[in-house]
């Protein structure tokens, strides 16, 4: 899908970057690639089936290892490579270091605190962005971060389960932030008043839910309902998927996200305080990945030639992981509001291949394209 990168998201490397920066986030991505394969590991683990590697402790760390570690890591490599300054990376690397202390075995204590070091330093990178640009977009973004921090310092108090609500805002705040800054011109000059009055509202919602957590939550299913249908409605995937090649799969990616987005916030605003097992599964898993994730296949040929320094093409068979992470989640889902344990495990399986998939897809395609390499 064609986008309108902001001014203070360069569309490629800057020419005559040296070869070793370039490395360098090579070395990041593969971190961040790290915890995601913790964190797939530990999912399995989690739904009990067999996994590569069988860990008493990783099933515990599979939320904050694949949000902070993969996910953290990853987007803030991305606003570091767009910020341009050095001192930007020690963001994802303290936050990949968190992570993969975390995995290693090390004092749990060590881990949380790298992580909290690591939201500390992304924020100082949003910050930066936002003196450089001073835009809605960027300051919710920054707002996303203080997020991930309040996550990440809470945990050091109480469990990760307590922090869904944060956790979610974290990458609401974020995706909704980036779409609105790639897309601004065709989402309409009211589109940043809208994502502050929708950011303000999350954060408020967030916090009611840790005071009035039934309460609290349902209005905050209502404003990540609210998120959706913004989304779905202003972003230009409804007219792109039409059309074919990248374009129609980035749009059918979005739309996907935003699709399950909406089931999110619909759970929540229904079920409240997700006490049973289904809605805390639906709720955790259509956001990250579900929504999340999906959106990170959207943006791959976008933001990985940014990060990578070379070109991320798309082919026919970039579908394959998109169609089987979306499969896999209808088919969780449906064993899970059906009670049907094999089918929903069935489903969790799906959607861990699906993002296997799309790393050996990416890399092989990353490797075998022709082309002038980005530095």
């Amino acid at each position: 899908m064609t986008s309108l990168a902001s001014p203070q998201r360069p569309a490629v490397t800057p020419a005559g970057a040296p070869r070793r920066t370039a490395r360098g986030r090579l070395v990041l991505l593969a971190l961040g690639g790290v915890s995601l394969l913790a964190g797939l590991d530990a999912a399995l683990l989690l739904v009990g089936v067999w996994a590569p590697v069988d860990s008493a402790r990783l099933p515990g760390l599979h939320g904050m290892v694949m949000v902070l570690g993969f996910l953290g890591t990853v987007i803030a490599l991305e606003r570091a490579q767009s910020l341009g300054r050095r001192w930007g990376y020690l963001a994802p690397a303290v936050l990949a270091a968190g992570s993969l202390t975390l995995v290693a075995g090390a004092p749990p204590l060590l881990g949380k605190l790298l992580l909290v070091q690591g939201c500390l330093l992304f924020i100082a990178v949003y910050v930066a962005l936002w003196r450089r640009a001073p835009v809605a977009m960027v300051a919710v973004q920054v707002l996303s971060a203080v997020l991930a921090l309040c996550a990440a310092a809470l945990w050091l108090l109480i469990g990760v389960e307590n922090l869904i609500t944060f956790l979610i805002g974290f990458i609401v705040l974020t995706i909704g932030a980036e779409r609105a800054e790639l897309a601004q011109i065709t989402m309409g000059p009211k589109a940043p008043g809208r994502l502050v009055a929708l950011s303000a509202a999350l954060v408020v919602t967030t916090l009611a839910s840790m005071l009035w957590p039934d309460l609290g939550m349902r209005a905050f299913g209502l404003v990540v309902l609210g998120f959706a249908a913004w989304l779905a409605r202003d972003d230009v995937a409804r007219r792109f998927v039409r059309t074919d090649g990248l374009r129609r799969y980035n749009a059918a990616a979005l739309l996907a996200g935003y699709s399950w987005l909406g089931v999110v916030g619909i759970t929540w605003l229904v079920a409240g305080f997700p006490a049973t097992t289904t809605s805390y599964d639906i709720v955790i898993h259509g956001t990250f990945l579900g929504f999340a994730v999906s959106m990170i296949m959207a943006h791959a040929p976008i933001i990985f030639p940014a990060v990578l320094g070379r070109p991320l093409p798309y082919r026919p068979v970039s579908w394959l992981p998109l169609v089987m992470l979306h499969l896999g989640m209808v088919v969780r889902v449906t064993g899970g509001l059906t009670g049907r344990d094999l089918l929903w495990q069935a489903g969790s399986v799906i959607t861990v291949l699906a993002m296997v998939v799309f790393l050996i897809v990416s890399v092989l395609l990353v490797v075998t394209h022709v082309g002038p390499k980005r530095n």
